[in-house]
């Protein structure tokens, strides 16, 4: 007869060293599920409240959707940085000087719009990489370094502005703009307006007097925001280089270790914070027709808090981008909710710091669970 080790039974309430987690526990383990469940909640809220004012109209959604992909695309930026375990405070700085360099060129200098966002992109990035490139030269804490060209960029927006237009406000590029194919295509006006239209012959959706739809298709803001969250989503999720960027913000030095070019990482993601915040700011302009001086005023903070918002640690490490376009989308709902409501515009600054406490403490109570667990 041949040998045979017998097997000790199975306990009768299953392995005690295998964990077995609900449906729930598990979602409570993503970083983007407390920012989806807060999206919801704040859904809910305004449609007791606002509901009936025109709030979730269709022009109503394309009012406050624009607003949160304008913050969504910076979040995106400051998410995948904070997840690598730096910070940048001087994209709102950033939006505003890159607005201007994209407006007074062709003004002033009779240069081509198209050049001039090129222009712009560049010089933006450039400085994204300088960015990177002192924080890990100098060893010096981004926040420090990222704070001083806050006010170098914004002092530089002011200087230049008033040296080359002697005003701080520069108008007109938006009429030259629409002329340009290759910028209009890009960065102006809408998309889906055939089928828009098509809806609007079917009754689906407001027309105006003309029969013309009330809302002639999306913006392009949210087209942009669309795309670089699921860019950036897959290549998080899905690749090598989202791998390093979580090692990167883990541990460096281990991440060093194991061959992560823990310095090209950290300098690459400055450089894309720098082209969200000209993405921005070029999408403004285009949108808007001006530049102004003070624009991107505190964008630094609330695309940091949007990410916080979405489930991305301060100490790096751990984060989602889903998470934070989620967190920008309850940025535009509140702000622009709160005007469908007989509550004080004021309040949405309140709303901001609770919703940013909230999400810390959330956060670090996730954080210490998945801690305890291993």
């Amino acid at each position: 007869m041949e040998n045979s080790v017998s097997q000790p039974a199975p306990a009768v309430g299953g392995d005690e060293r295998v964990r077995q987690l609900g449906w729930f526990k598990l979602l409570m383990n993503k970083p983007w599920f407390a920012a989806a469940a807060g999206s919801v909640l704040v859904f809910a809220v305004f449609a007791i409240t606002a509901g009936s004012s025109g709030m979730f109209n269709l022009d109503g959604i394309m009012n406050w959707s624009q607003v949160a992909a304008y913050l969504g695309i910076i979040s995106i930026g400051a998410c995948l940085l904070m997840i690598a375990g730096e910070f940048d405070l001087s994209i709102g700085s950033m939006i505003g000087f890159s607005g201007m360099m994209v407006a007074i060129p062709p003004l002033y200098f009779g240069w081509p719009v198209w050049l001039s966002v090129i222009f712009a992109f560049v010089v933006s990035m450039a400085i994204g990489w300088l960015n990177g490139y002192l924080v890990i030269k100098t060893r010096l804490p981004s926040f420090i370094v990222t704070l001083a060209f806050l006010f170098i960029l914004r002092g530089l927006t002011l200087a230049l502005a008033v040296m080359f237009t002697n005003q701080t406000i520069v108008s007109g590029v938006g009429d030259i703009a629409i002329k340009d194919p290759l910028v209009s295509s890009l960065f102006h006006g809408v998309i889906g307006t055939g089928f828009f239209e098509w809806m609007a012959e079917k009754g689906w959706i407001a027309t105006q007097d003309g029969g013309k739809p009330l809302v002639a298709g999306i913006p392009k803001v949210i087209a942009w925001w669309a795309l670089l969250g699921v860019i950036a989503s897959l290549i998080l999720a899905k690749t090598r280089a989202g791998n390093w960027i979580f090692a990167v913000g883990g541990d460096a030095n281990a991440a060093k270790n194991v061959g992560v070019p823990v310095k090209k990482v950290k300098i690459a993601l400055f450089v894309f914070t720098a082209f969200c915040a000209c993405l921005f700011a070029t999408l403004q302009v285009c949108d808007i027709g001006s530049a102004a001086a003070d624009r991107g005023m505190q964008k630094e903070f609330e695309a940091t808090i949007a990410a916080v918002i979405g489930g991305t640690l301060l100490t790096g490490g751990y984060g989602s981008v889903v998470g934070s376009c989620f967190g920008a989308l309850i940025f535009g709902v509140v702000q622009i909710g709160l005007g469908y409501t007989d509550v004080n515009s004021d309040w949405f600054r309140v709303f901001v710091g609770v919703m940013l406490l909230v999400a810390v403490i959330f956060n670090n109570y996730i954080r210490r669970r998945a801690t305890e667990s291993r």
